[in-house]
């Protein structure tokens, strides 16, 4: 899961990136679909993902403010916090951690470890879709939803570990 987790990554850091060629007004535009706008739907993304990953190992929920992160470089700074709050969790769960029990104070009832990891990257790749839409409407460079060519593989390669983290 550690590969989806940095496919994901690297595509969000890709729309920063593209998103960064338009003003501020068209990014903060309310749209249809998606969260409402551009930075709204990338803060949720982030938000999303710092939620439920806390929550999964017991620390409080933290909720960041929108109010506080209405640009693309202050979510893109909350995004790059997150990620290290996150590699850090991640870089200590095993099989065994996968089948863990967990709860979350806005679900009822137990859900396992590793069906939130699924979950909260199953929500990001949702809402890139909404961002490729845009995209295609404003007439800007969308990114690539390829996961062959971005180095993943090579990452585990590196590793010396090809098995998978779950």
């Amino acid at each position: 899961m550690k590969t989806w987790f940095a496919y994901n990554w690297q595509v969000r850091d890709e729309w920063f990136e593209a998103f960064s060629v338009l003003p501020v007004d068209e990014l903060a535009k309310e749209r249809t679909g998606g969260v409402g706008s551009i930075l709204k739907t990338l803060f949720h993304i982030v938000d999303v993902e710092l939620s439920w990953i806390r929550a999964i190992e017991g620390m409080e929920d933290w909720e960041p403010r929108f109010e506080e992160y209405q640009s693309l470089e202050r979510i893109k700074e909350l995004s790059d916090a997150g990620r290290k709050q996150i590699r850090d969790m991640l870089s200590t769960a095993d099989a065994e951690k996968e089948q863990t029990a967990v709860q979350v104070p806005w679900h009822k009832g137990p859900l396992l470890y590793g069906e939130v990891l699924r979950h909260v990257i199953a929500h990001e790749i949702h809402h890139v879709g909404q961002l490729s839409v845009w995209a295609k409407e404003l007439g800007i460079r969308r990114v690539s939803a390829n996961v062959i060519d971005r180095g993943l593989g090579e990452v585990l390669l590196q590793e010396k570990s090809i098995r998978t983290l779950f």
